[in-house]
């Protein structure tokens, strides 16, 4: 009987370590078969990005990124020049503007000019009738005929005393009263000039009612009119105001921390939002002494060339005030060559002649279209500087193309 037990216990024993050889085999087999299946999707190591090289990397041929404008350069150290951003407001330039009245009384006849036409220097605007300007051309006209007369006489007495039928007395007083005749000429021909008669207008006798010309004294836009036909007017009333727009002035609020950081003649750049592209260059030309004590600022002014005269008084302007650093030197780039991938801020480093990889950075300050790069880009370092975006659309459409083949 215990013989028997024993001989069951041997075959029962055989038999389970013939199950877990089994079980073994086919869990080897298994595992080997997977590792296949795997080799054999991604024998390069590469999984969808055959085409472009590792993650973030792209390829392109010399020929093709000068077809693209992809231009490289060299990372270098430059020092940024700071600014400080404020908004103001454009205005007339007070150095180029006239209120144009008559020199004397007397009642508008024609009126020449309108609003927002350009006049040049001396432009007749309007003409008035005037009794007074009619007073002096009499007076100027008698002065001519006295001076005429004078001269005359003068030359006849000297013609007789040379023939030693006058004295000589009388040669010295013909003699003064021509030179007061020629001083109370003057004396009228300079009234008239106050009053506004040009010396072509006293060419020629003329014989109808003199008019009184109302000319600008600069050249400009007539930005206001007040003149009409008709009305009586002196010289305590503009009839025109006349702006030279060719240069105008930006009235702006200076923080009272930035003071230290501000001065006569700083250069700076204004931008305004009708005409976002254009940029145009100006200067401090004032800042007060006193500060504002509701806002903490002090008033400043920019002047600024107005080429096409785009900017309007009364227009709202962003001026940047360039500040000189005397920080050491940085490593930046040019903005266009930074781009966004992927929510990271990268620029595209020169493996090679032909292979770009996108490199995170980290960035600092922005000054004059460069950007600091605190970390990730070295001097020396070859990087796209122009092209940057055609890279990363590169990179981009890489993407899109093994997505859609894992999708099949």
């Amino acid at each position: 009987m215990k013989n028997k037990i024993i001989a069951i216990g041997i075959f029962v024993a055989f038999l389970l370590s013939g199950v877990a050889y089994y079980t073994f085999t086919q869990m080897s087999s298994g595992t080997e078969k997977k590792v296949d299946d795997h080799n054999t999707e991604a024998p390069d190591g590469h999984e969808g990005h055959d085409d472009h090289g590792e993650p973030g990397t792209v390829k392109m041929p010399v020929e093709m990124q000068k077809q693209n404008g992809v231009v490289v350069a060299q990372a270098r150290k430059q020092q940024l020049i700071g600014t400080i951003s404020v908004t103001g407001k454009v205005g007339v330039n007070a150095d180029r503007i006239a209120h144009v009245s008559p020199r004397i009384s007397g009642k508008t006849v024609s009126v020449k000019a309108s609003l927002g036409d350009n006049v040049a220097a001396g432009q007749t605007l309007a003409t008035l009738d005037s009794v007074e300007l009619g007073e002096a051309l009499g007076r100027y006209h008698q002065s001519r005929t006295k001076l005429a007369l004078a001269r005359s006489n003068m030359e006849r007495i000297k013609t007789l005393v040379e023939k030693k039928i006058a004295a000589r007395k009388d040669i010295l007083q013909a003699e003064t009263d021509y030179k007061n005749a020629q001083t109370e000429l003057h004396t009228d021909r300079e009234r008239l000039a106050m009053y506004g008669v040009s010396a072509s207008d006293l060419k020629g006798d003329s014989h109808g009612r003199p008019l009184l010309p109302v000319r600008s004294p600069i050249s400009g836009i007539i930005t206001e009119k007040h003149a009409i036909v008709g009305e009586l007017s002196d010289p305590s009333r503009s009839l025109f105001t006349v702006a030279d727009l060719s240069s105008v002035w930006i009235l702006v609020d200076i923080n009272e921390k930035d003071l230290a950081k501000v001065h006569k003649g700083q250069a700076s750049k204004v931008t305004v939002g009708a005409f976002p592209d254009l940029k145009l260059k100006g200067r401090i030309t004032y800042i007060a002494d006193l500060v504002d004590e509701a806002t903490r600022t002090v008033k400043a002014r920019v002047e600024v060339a107005n080429p096409g005269r785009k900017l309007k008084p009364e227009m709202f302007a962003t001026i940047e005030l360039e500040l000189a650093e005397d920080a050491p030197p940085v490593v930046a780039v040019p903005e266009d060559a930074l781009q966004d991938l992927d929510g990271k801020k990268v620029v595209f480093v020169a493996e090679n002649d032909t292979e770009f990889a996108a490199r995170q950075v980290r960035t600092g300050r922005t000054a004059g279209g460069m950007v600091e790069i605190a970390s990730g880009l070295k001097e020396g370092e070859n990087y796209a500087v122009k092209g940057a975006f055609i890279l990363k659309s590169e990179i981009k459409k890489g993407e899109m193309t093994d997505e859609h083949g894992h999708g099949e």
